[in-house]
């Protein structure tokens, strides 16, 4: 397989890199392809943990408001909702996507192709799946949204006393899980374990 030094452009052939290691431009030390030990197993139990907190941060309330002795609970969803009554449905359908479908849709595909490989196995369709992966990864902004919840927060401590829900933790974290596996992910290993030509 031919790679290109990301630093200075020099070709290499290069061949099967051994687990744990690391290959290195001649030229200019610059890493060519670093594969990791147990790549896809790391990979998919971060994805498996993934799942698991996508789950919580939809199914339980994301904060609580007690003014004056009256009680709202917020999930995701209901945010969504009330963004659309409030008359603004491009801001509804924006966070919609963003913060639910698409981090949603990229689980659904590292599942997807990580657990018939781990099986050793081809999922179906396999290479649109990781182009669809790569395609759905920047509509992933769950960061931006749960930032501008916190900024809200904040302002309305002042006007009501706000307890954060068990959502709102599991929200934070599988920010953290979700990046986590989006960085461990070597589709070059993925390849590799299969055999399959891309």
């Amino acid at each position: 397989m031919l790679a290109a030094c990301h630093d200075c452009d020099l070709l290499f052939h290069l061949g099967t890199v051994a687990e744990g290691a690391t290959a290195r431009c001649g030229r200019c030390n610059g890493v060519l392809r670093r594969r990791r030990r147990n790549g896809i197993e790391r990979t998919l139990a971060l994805s498996l943990a993934a799942a698991v907190l996508f789950a919580v941060a939809n199914a339980f309330p994301f904060l609580s408001f007690d003014m004056k002795g009256q009680k709202t609970e917020t999930t995701l969803l209901t945010g969504v909702f009330d963004l659309f009554e409030q008359g603004v449905p491009e801001i509804a359908a924006l966070v919609l996507v963003t913060a639910v479908l698409a981090p949603m849709l990229q689980i659904a595909l590292l599942l997807y192709v990580l657990l018939p490989v781990h099986a050793g196995r081809v999922p179906w369709q396999m290479a649109r799946a990781f182009r669809l992966l790569r395609r759905v990864q920047p509509w992933s902004m769950m960061e931006v949204f749960l930032v501008g919840i916190l900024v809200a927060v904040t302002k309305l401590m002042g006007m009501a006393e706000v307890v954060a829900g068990l959502s709102l933790w599991a929200f934070a974290l599988l920010i953290v899980v979700l990046a986590g596996a989006m960085s461990s992910l070597d589709p070059h290993e993925v390849w590799e374990r299969l055999e399959v030509p891309r």
